[in-house]
């Protein structure tokens, strides 16, 4: 068996959905420190057209690519609000500079 022989399509996936979800990691605390809630918006509306994307597209690699971005998205928007608990509970830093974010005296 050769190497052009083997389905290298899901491996392929399974890379892509793994950076995708490393990627949408940072998002979440960037888009939070920002934009506070907010960002859940932006998420809402990513994940609505990357799955209309998913819906029309023909090939299954493209397909399934932009369906992970799509449920990446989606939940992204329960991350937000548990980054907002980590950020009161003081694991990540607040921003000082937005005006909804709460001062946490100690």
């Amino acid at each position: 068996m050769f190497f052009s022989d083997l389905n290298w399509e899901g491996l392929a996936i399974g890379a892509c959905t793994f950076l995708i979800i490393g990627l949408f990691h940072p998002l979440v605390i960037k888009g939070e420190y920002y934009f506070g809630l907010k960002v859940n918006y932006a998420f809402a509306l990513l994940g609505i057209i990357a799955s209309l994307i998913a819906l029309l597209t023909e090939g299954i690699f493209l397909s399934a690519i932009f369906a992970v971005i799509a449920f990446s998205s989606f939940w992204s928007i329960k991350e937000v609000y548990e980054q907002k608990e980590r950020v009161r509970k003081g694991w990540f830093p607040a921003n000082p500079k937005r005006k909804d974010t709460e001062t946490i005296e100690e």
